[in-house]
C-alpha cells in the first residue's frame, strides 16, 4: 500500500479495538449491527477504512464528554 495516504489505510479488527480499548470481537459485533463499515478481504476477513473509524471515534469521544 505504498504510496496511498493514511487516511484510506485499512485496519484490522485488532487495530481498531485497540484505538477504542474493546474487544476485537465486540468490533466484529458493531460491524454486524452497521455501527461501522467493513470491507471483506478475498479470505472473508474484515478490515475497515481508517478515516471512518477516526470520524467514529471523534463521535463516540464527543458524545461521553456530555
Amino acid at each position: 500500500m505504498q504510496g496511498t495516504p493514511d487516511q484510506d489505510a485499512l485496519l484490522t479488527p485488532s487495530e481498531v479495538a485497540a484505538m477504542f480499548r474493546v474487544n476485537p470481537k465486540t468490533v466484529t459485533r458493531w460491524a454486524r449491527a452497521g455501527k461501522i463499515s467493513a470491507i471483506r478481504t478475498l479470505g472473508g476477513h474484515r478490515r475497515f477504512r481508517a478515516s471512518e473509524i477516526r470520524r467514529f471515534l471523534e463521535q463516540v469521544e464527543d458524545s461521553s464528554q456530555l
